[in-house]
């Protein structure tokens, strides 16, 4: 599941375990969360109502070879956002959850004469079609999730990056670099000490 996402372009962070998993979801934020309920040590359905209890909000898609609608149910009383028995739909479903809790119900993102395709990696501009890498589709998708907000660095290293993978706080400048270079230099703004911003 992991390697599918990640071929996605999602940045994947892996729990072993629910006590693991539980601590995760309880001290980083996260744009969205895939739990088994079949965990071991703490179980999926336990580490779910821990983080709802503590006001963690992030949206969960609970995945499980269960199938009962009384599961089901107990799953989404307990805090879950959707429920899913197929993996092959994970990817999709992930997406709009992650678009909706972003306040962006089309699934294709819109920002002035730009337009992503996140599943698909077009990046249009002005009609014109252009070329970007992996990481700065990553960079860019999480920009127009929050346009208009202002966006830490520290907060893109952790929503482009799996959890373990050695981060640079320059190479955020990197790619902001070559986006405003593919997109017009004004579209990013820089906002001193803070972060940037998209519009």
């Amino acid at each position: 599941m992991s390697k599918a996402l990640a071929a996605e372009g999602f940045a994947v962070d892996v729990a072993e375990d629910g006590d693991i998993g539980c601590y995760m979801g309880e001290t980083q934020d996260y744009d969205a969360v895939v739990l088994d309920l079949g965990l071991p040590k703490l179980p999926g359905l336990e580490v779910l109502k821990r983080w709802r209890a503590k006001g963690r909000l992030m949206p969960v898609l609970v995945l499980t070879a269960r199938g009962t609608w009384t599961e089901r149910v107990a799953g989404l009383n307990a805090g879950a956002d959707d429920y899913l028995g197929k993996p092959f739909e994970v990817i999709a479903r992930l997406r709009a959850l992650i678009r909706r809790s972003g306040g962006v119900a089309d699934s294709v993102l819109r920002h002035g004469d730009i337009v992503l395709d996140p599943a698909t990696g077009v990046l249009t501009v002005a009609g014109e079609t252009v070329e970007v890498t992996a990481f700065e589709l990553r960079v860019l998708t999480y920009l127009m999730h929050r346009a208009g907000r202002i966006v830490s660095q520290a907060e893109l290293l952790d929503h482009i990056y799996p959890g373990e993978t050695v981060r640079e706080i320059n190479t955020i400048e990197v790619y902001i670099g070559r986006l405003r270079k593919k997109i017009g230099r004004e579209v990013i703004r820089t906002v001193r000490g803070l972060g940037y911003r998209l519009g």
